[in-house]
């Protein structure tokens, strides 16, 4: 089976099901398939490759016994560094935890295990999950399968870029700021980010190790090359955590039609306050005229009533701000705080708002953000999702200058703000939206380019669906061309 590092989650569960294809064969062949190739791409961090082959035997001798071994059972896999694997080392891009062997693993690796995934290496990502590229101290720069000049995004860079070059065919991810969307995107393969609060994260790091709060807006979600394996893989992922438990269940409603005439599809392709490359509003604008051409009751121009692009993103950059402040030096807040009165409305870095403001400061936006919920709410009542741009711009060229935020994006010639990159991500993350990312065409640079389909909260099958019916419309995962 040469071309198995290809293969679909559903295509290699079949195989391992029936007996055609071992749980140590499908793990070797990725591991050497990444061996061959992580020179260039410089992808994993850490490796486990004896405990995963002894965990794969296993595996192998209960199917011939005919024990259960679970709905994932032998299925290889790679996991983002930022989530801790019992006896794998996680670094969380950070020298601090640079020989860190966690002695426990994170709720959704976990669950992934419980079913019988084979993890076997973990994937690189900015330091402490903290910026859109994947680099770091520990592992170095992550390059990108579809050009190595390029960035693999983040922080689940790795992840994106372990998919979209054969290493594995599922991932987990994590995503405050876009962090699974922005590199599903960068690297053509699909990425989900859940409704908030539907997948467990305790283990994920940050916080530090043993911290058992889940920062606001912050997510775990799948990773893989088609919508159906990151449907499959959110099943195994979804549940309610160790609190809620003993009075509660979790039942995801399914999608609301599997009708495509009757979808109602809303587009948001473009805004004059974050400005889109028009390649990639072109290829949005296509993906509309496929809906309206089967039937679909399409709208280019619907809009949440109330909901202002600017003020929503000054919602999430207030929120992101005190999320992330959680581990930040109390010398460090401070620094931040005398920055924001010497210039109350200069240069300080965005979110500086959120990190230093009093927790009354943090009350009234979330009440502006549960206001924006209210108009989203509202605005589904009428349609069933709205497809959106994951990022002005495709895969950026590597760019470590610092400090991050005086760093621009280059879009359709023009220069823009670094952090633009979150600012589709950040409009519908803040409200706790379910998004997938799926890839829907290739750029004239030769890179791919992804779009957002969101779905009201909870309703993440409606997201998954309708990115199932856009990934035949353009016609599913590309490989990335050959290295050199």
């Amino acid at each position: 089976m040469s071309d198995l590092q290809w293969m679909s989650v559903g295509d290699m569960l079949e195989l391992l099901q029936r007996g055609a294809l071992s749980a140590r064969e499908a793990l070797d062949h990725h591991i050497a398939w990444a061996e061959e190739h992580d020179d260039a791409f410089n992808l994993l961090v850490s490796r486990d490759v004896e405990q995963a082959r002894a965990t794969a035997t296993a595996i192998d001798d209960a199917r011939v016994a005919g024990q259960p071994v679970g709905r994932l059972g032998g299925l290889p896999m790679t996991v983002k560094d930022s989530l801790q694997t019992e006896g794998l080392r996680t670094t969380s891009g950070s020298l601090t935890l640079a020989e860190f062997i966690p002695d426990i693993d994170a709720a959704p690796v976990a669950r992934l295990r419980e079913e019988g995934a084979v993890i076997w290496a973990k994937t690189n990502l900015p330091m402490w999950a903290g910026d859109l590229q994947t680099y770091n101290e520990v592992a170095g720069t992550s390059n990108n399968p579809w050009d190595v000049t390029r960035s693999v995004g983040g922080s689940s860079g790795g992840s994106a870029g372990a998919l979209a070059a054969g290493y594995t065919p599922l991932e987990v991810g994590s995503d405050i700021g876009g962090s699974i969307r922005n590199p599903a995107a960068m690297c053509g393969v699909v990425g989900h980010k859940p409704s908030y609060g539907i997948v467990p994260m305790r283990g994920h790091i940050p916080g530090a190790p043993g911290t058992l709060t889940q920062a606001d807006i912050a997510v775990a979600g799948p990773m893989a090359r088609t919508v159906d394996d990151c449907a499959l893989a959110l099943d195994v992922l979804a549940g309610v955590d160790q609190w809620h438990r003993p009075a509660w269940t979790l039942d995801l409603p399914p999608p609301r039609t599997a009708d495509v005439a009757g979808l109602r599809v809303a587009i948001w392709a473009d805004d004059a306050y974050c400005r889109v490359d028009p390649e990639i509003k072109s290829a949005i604008l296509d993906v509309a005229a496929h809906f309206s051409a089967v039937g679909a009751d399409v709208n280019i121009d619907a809009r949440p009533s109330g909901v202002r692009f600017d003020a929503s993103d000054d919602v999430f950059w207030n929120l992101l701000g005190a999320a992330l402040s959680g581990e930040a030096p109390a010398e460090e807040i401070e620094e931040y705080a005398m920055a924001l009165a010497q210039r109350p409305n200069g240069d300080t870095p965005l979110g500086v708002a959120g990190a230093t403001g009093r927790h009354k400061f943090w009350l009234e936006n979330n009440e502006r953000r549960f206001q924006l919920r209210e108009r989203w709410r509202e605005f589904f009542s009428r349609w069933d999702v709205v497809l959106a741009p994951v990022s002005p711009t495709v895969a950026i060229p590597h760019d470590h200058s610092e400090p991050m935020m005086s760093r621009t994006i280059d879009v359709a010639g023009v220069d823009r703000p670094y952090t633009d990159q979150m600012a589709w991500m950040g409009l519908f993350g803040v409200v706790y939206l379910p998004v997938t990312s799926v890839p829907i065409g290739v750029h004239s640079t030769g890179l791919p380019i992804g779009m957002q389909v969101v779905a009201p909260f909870l309703e993440d099958r409606m997201a998954l669906a309708v990115a199932s019916i856009v990934e035949e419309m353009v016609g599913g995962h590309r490989r990335p061309p050959p290295v050199g």
